[in-house]
């Protein structure tokens, strides 16, 4: 048993790990918002340890390092993919109209909406001043 077999055992380990805290965080939060940001941090943890320890751990059984380069792409990938992914999901389901949960106190994309629609009234306004300026000359 080499070096990388152990490392590679230990981050399938650690990725198995995440994986339970991720189901568990399905069970455990109140909504859909809370839910689904606790599966993609926890689940895309486990992933990336899964996958990058069988590529360390092929190393270490069968000396065949073409497997590290294919999971190390696939890891690169799932960093890249995961989060978009669920911040589409989440978006769309915000603008469906899914309800947050009510011990939730901040609503960041209301906030933001909000403030677009001053900036709007604002840029409304100003239009119109420019408007009137133009002919009082």
């Amino acid at each position: 048993m080499s070096i990388a077999s152990i490392v590679g055992q230990a981050l399938v380990l650690f990725g198995t790990f995440f994986y339970v805290l991720s189901s568990l965080g399905l069970i455990r939060m109140p909504d859909v918002y809370n839910r689904m940001q606790t599966a993609t941090k926890s689940a895309t943890l486990g992933s990336l340890g899964v996958i990058i320890g069988v590529g360390i751990w092929a190393i270490g059984e069968v000396n065949s390092y073409s497997w590290i380069s294919k999971t190390l792409i696939i890891a690169v990938f799932l960093l890249l993919t995961n989060p978009i992914a669920a911040h589409a999901l989440i978006r769309a389901a915000y603008k469906s109209g899914v309800p947050l949960w009510e011990g939730s106190i901040i609503d960041k994309y209301k906030e933001a909406e909000a403030s677009l629609e001053r900036v709007e009234q604002i840029k409304e306004a100003l239009g119109e001043s420019a408007k009137e300026v133009e002919k009082n000359e």
